[in-house]
């Protein structure tokens, strides 16, 4: 477990070379520079000055909006084959064809903008066709009709043009218009209305219209040419659209071999615009320029070869201040690397803290598999995680195989609980041999190596609460061990021994106790003489607690009472001892969830055929909710044991993460 020492880095190049440089450092990923910020006010370097790259940065932003929006185009008209997927992290790219794509990124932007262009004319297409057709929907009614929409009439009458609600007989309208001299043309009926042209006289126009708009009438919603003509002309633009459509479509699949240029495009204008915000923040002059930063002892020797063998340059090294904030950087071994993700998602270590990884990892799979306790969903975690690290063993980002590790440990774990509570997919094992074999096999059948915890919970929580102990205890050693490294053994003494002393005597007590032995079926009935001594044990941790848990201050008066309150945090230690009974709920969450869907299965499971598959179907269905929803508790629950019972005890973090100047691409990391 350790904390990788840094040192601080000053690079001096020369301009002319500036390019090239940082594009190395990039690649590389090894060094955090230096950004220092230019607050209001300050006065000017005369020797060093900063560009302003914010307009340049604006425009590779805005390239890669564009080149995103593209490749979304392409996607949507021809998805890329195999899709990707969860785990599938960038591909390497060398730097000769990094380079070689370089040269070709004027002509990849024309693609990109021709793409954009061809999906805007889409859009616009998609906008028009449904206008078009509710144009057609609306003449279907007036097909009939052999003049033209916005006839009004002859010199000598007047026509009208429109709908009355639901479906109304020709004899009706007369009626309701109430005028000999008017002529009635119903076009079309249905249920919902009937379309009608009624002609007057246009001395009677006024009094007809009068009569229509009490009877509801509405003109028409289209107007123009004959009806025939328009559906016509409609039906052929509608054509049209669509033949442009499809045109359109195929331009834009014609560019899926050049998918990866798209990609590309994007991820090296991402590179520009972190290179440029960098450079803007660099001191220069009109030759020279200078990168300072942070980098890993152990990468000092690779950068300082790399640069000096290429470019005419100056680099030094030097170790931070005592006070300075340095940035953090994890390195572990293979067991315990896949939990620096959990620690980093606490808090990184502060300057001087220990790397609590591998002692939080030494707990974590053990916690995690005794949560879920199920050795079947333990192998399928084993097996599932290494299927895909081994198909994404050249493109899984570091990160997500760490992440993936550490739930293939945690699998190895769960099987491990699952052997020894026999819990394999629950209960299953003797559910099928009941169901189809043996009818007879007895009620208490166990595959267990260990115990059952629905059959015997209260020796599975005695021994949930002892891991808890130990693990309480590993962690007020680490505070312990760290108040010794930082040169001051009286803290450890003060504030970890005495509450060793009290807390084994405390426990010494009440394990002989009846209430808390016949808790755990413990009848230990100790000597006199061990009791004795776990009380005087617990006696000198409380009196040292008492004296000196407030020794920061000098009134011996306002001493007492602050060690008096700090005793009082036994209660919290009890509370912590507590927490740990969810190992018991959690791994009987999952064998009863097991043995639920089991039961069920075995419910449909006599009819010849369609019971097996009926069996089978609900075991599947059932075991994968009940895997997915109690994996995902375990972790949950798992890290809040870390964080708040174990980290609780001796680790604060607080240190700023180490983030180093590199690729931060989305399709490719470009290697050496």
């Amino acid at each position: 477990m350790a904390v990788l020492p840094m040192k601080k880095v000053l690079i001096v190049g020369l301009r002319k070379n500036r390019k090239q440089m940082l594009e190395l450092l990039q690649r590389q990923g090894v060094l955090e520079i230096e950004t220092a910020a230019v607050h209001d006010g300050d006065e000017p370097d005369p020797v060093f000055s900063r560009t302003d790259t914010a307009g340049v940065r604006a425009t590779f932003e805005k390239n890669i909006t564009l080149a995103n929006q593209a490749l979304a185009v392409l996607d949507a008209v021809s998805p890329p084959e195999g899709g990707g997927g969860l785990f599938v992290g960038r591909e390497k790219m060398s730097l000769t064809d990094y380079e070689t794509n370089i040269r070709k990124r004027e002509k990849i932007m024309d693609m990109v903008y021709d793409l954009i262009s061809q999906d805007k004319r889409r859009n616009e297409i998609a906008a028009e066709i449904p206008k078009e057709e509710g144009q057609l929907e609306a003449l279907a009614p007036w097909q009939d009709f052999p003049q033209p929409m916005d006839c009004t009439g002859t010199a000598r009458t007047k026509t009208f043009l429109g709908s009355l609600p639901n479906d109304v007989p020709e004899q009706e309208i007369m009626s309701g218009i109430d005028n000999e001299r008017v002529a009635v043309d119903i076009i079309s009926h249905s249920p919902e209305q009937t379309c009608v042209a009624i002609t007057c006289l246009k001395e009677d126009a006024a009094a007809v219209e009068e009569k229509l708009r009490h009877m509801s009438f509405a003109r028409p919603a289209v107007s123009g040419d004959v009806p025939a003509r328009q559906k016509e002309k409609l039906t052929a633009n509608l054509e049209k659209l669509a033949a442009e459509d499809e045109k359109l479509r195929d331009k834009i699949k014609a560019y899926a071999p050049r998918r990866d240029e798209l990609k590309f495009i994007a991820d090296y204008f991402r590179m520009r615009s972190d290179k440029y915000e960098v450079i803007g923040s660099l001191e220069q002059t009109e030759r020279v320029f200078l990168v300072r930063g942070y980098i890993p002892e152990q990468s000092t020797r690779l950068l300082e070869d790399l640069l000096t063998t290429r470019f005419d340059c100056v680099v030094e090294f030097s170790d931070p201040a005592e006070d300075e904030e340095v940035p953090i950087l994890l390195k572990n071994n293979a067991y315990a690397a896949p939990v620096e993700g959990v620690v980093a998602s606490y808090a990184m270590p502060a300057r001087g803290e220990i790397d609590p990884t591998f002692l939080a990892s030494v707990f974590y799979y053990f916690l995690f598999g005794m949560m879920l306790s199920d050795a079947a969903y333990g192998l399928i975690m084993v097996i599932g995680v290494a299927v895909v690290l081994a198909k994404g063993k050249d493109t899984i980002e570091p990160g997500m195989r760490k992440t993936l590790k550490m739930f293939q440990y945690s699998g190895i774990g769960t099987i491990f609980w699952g052997v020894m509570f026999g819990s394999w997919f629950g209960d299953l094992p003797a559910v099928i041999i009941r169901t189809f074999f043996d009818p007879s096999l007895p009620a208490d059948f166990s595959i267990a190596l260990w115990v059952e915890p629905a059959v015997q919970p209260m020796t599975v929580l005695g021994f949930a609460f002892i891991i808890g102990i130990i693990h309480i205890f590993f962690g007020m050693a680490a505070l312990a061990y760290t108040d010794i490294k930082q040169g001051k053994p009286l803290d450890a003494l003060f504030d970890v021994g005495f509450w060793y002393l009290l807390l084994i005597g405390a426990i010494g007590i009440l394990i002989n106790t009846e209430m808390v032995g016949g808790m755990f079926g413990l009848s230990l009935n100790l000597p006199a003489s061990v009791i004795t001594v776990f009380e005087i044990l617990a006696g000198i941790g409380a009196v040292g607690i008492v004296l000196f848990g407030g020794r920061d201050s000098s009134n011996w008066g306002l001493r007492i009472g602050k060690g008096l309150y700090a005793l009082y945090g036994i209660s919290s230690y009890l509370s912590d001892i507590l927490s740990y009974s969810r190992l018991l709920a959690l791994g009987l969450a999952t064998g009863v969830i097991s043995s639920v869907f089991n039961s069920m299965a075995a419910m449909v499971a006599g009819p010849p055929v369609i019971g097996p598959v009926l069996f089978a179907l609900i075991v599947v269905v059932g075991h994968v909710l009940n895997l997915a929803i109690n994996a995902l508790g375990a972790y949950v629950h798992t890290n809040r044991l870390e964080y708040v019972e174990f980290f609780g005890k001796f680790y604060n973090g607080g240190g700023k993460p180490f983030t180093p100047f590199t690729e931060n691409t989305k399709h490719y990391r470009v290697k050496e």
